[in-house]
């Protein structure tokens, strides 16, 4: 239960955080790909109060995610992380102030619950506490060549497209941070000292910063209803894929393939459903903070001052 728990909290913290960093990146426009626009946009984002607020939020995700991966399996809770999805229609709900149309949720729902039918169909057992050691080198290849194929891919592409592939590669790199994660807590039986003298540790804080600036770029690239599903079921299955790799942890399969497919089949149903929102109707995320007043001239900011999206509005959001 204390797992569940503290996964939960980290699903809520992190969809939060989510929110409130693209409310910031709804304020800018999107620039060009590149190392120095990435880095001009951190300089610039740390001044917006909304980044600053999602960016300690992840951090506090993080903490609760450590201490759940210290008490549980790595494939039970990555993929409780789903609940992330419905976290952020309600926050994201209360911060861009526009209702996602019914469509978009049940999406949203399919998407989640298709993981849900499909981790309990696969009954995810725990393994060993720390990795196979052998296998961290192809495990590392495998993950490098994922995001960077993914990361190729992007960049040819705008809007959705491209935030749905960042979010991808984020998702893979923040599945192989909780894995490396995972792999330090197991060793903090070994003492403080132990555990800040091997690699493992440096290596979760590499890989998380990559994976903190893929998702950067993806909350940049496009809404949350196209990097958002990417991030969050693209890391409960590649975790799961990490936990049987690297730490001997099994799913069921025989009779339970089916369901297991079925829950497949609703996540790739939700996918579809908001592929077709995005290209038939506007937005749900963007310009929350870019009301026009007085004379048409625009205003950031959400209170009543600004024009605020009245009730009769919030219909055309997604």
């Amino acid at each position: 239960m204390l797992t569940i728990v503290l996964a939960l909290l980290a699903a809520l913290s992190n969809a939060s955080a989510s929110v409130l960093q693209r409310r910031a990146a709804a304020d800018e426009p999107e620039s060009d790909a590149g190392v120095r626009q990435a880095m001009w946009w951190l300089v610039h984002a740390v001044r917006h109060p909304a980044w600053v607020a999602g960016a300690g939020l992840l951090a506090l995700s993080t903490v609760f995610q450590a201490w759940a991966l210290a008490v549980g399996s790595l494939s039970l809770v990555q993929p409780l992380l789903a609940a992330e999805l419905l976290f952020t229609l309600a926050v994201g709900s209360l911060v861009f102030r526009r209702r996602p149309a019914p469509g978009t949720c049940l999406a949203f729902v399919a998407l989640a619950g298709g993981l849900a039918l499909f981790l309990t169909a696969a009954d995810p057992t725990a393994g060993r506490s720390t990795a196979y050691a052998e296998r961290w080198l192809p495990a590392a290849l495998i993950v490098s060549a994922v995001t960077t194929g993914l990361v190729l891919a992007a960049r040819p592409v705008r809007g959705a497209p491209r935030a749905a592939l960042l979010g991808s590669a984020s998702a893979v790199s923040f599945a192989a941070t909780a894995a490396l994660l995972k792999e330090t807590t197991g060793r903090r039986g070994a003492g403080f000292g132990t555990v800040v003298s091997l690699w493992p540790l440096y290596a979760t804080i590499a890989i998380g910063v990559v994976a903190f600036l893929l998702l950067q770029a993806a909350l940049r690239a496009g809404t949350l209803v196209a990097s958002q599903p990417a991030l969050t079921l693209g890391d409960a299955l590649t975790s799961v894929a990490l936990g049987w790799a690297l730490f001997g942890e099994r799913i069921a399969l025989g009779p339970r393939v089916l369901p297991e497919l079925i829950g497949l089949l609703l996540m790739g149903a939700g996918s579809i459903r908001l592929a077709r929102a995005l290209s038939a109707t506007g937005t749900w995320d963007t310009g929350a903070g870019r009301m026009t007043t007085r004379g048409g001239h625009p205003h950031r900011g959400g209170g009543p001052e600004t024009g605020a999206v009245r009730p009769s509005e919030e219909e055309h959001g997604l």
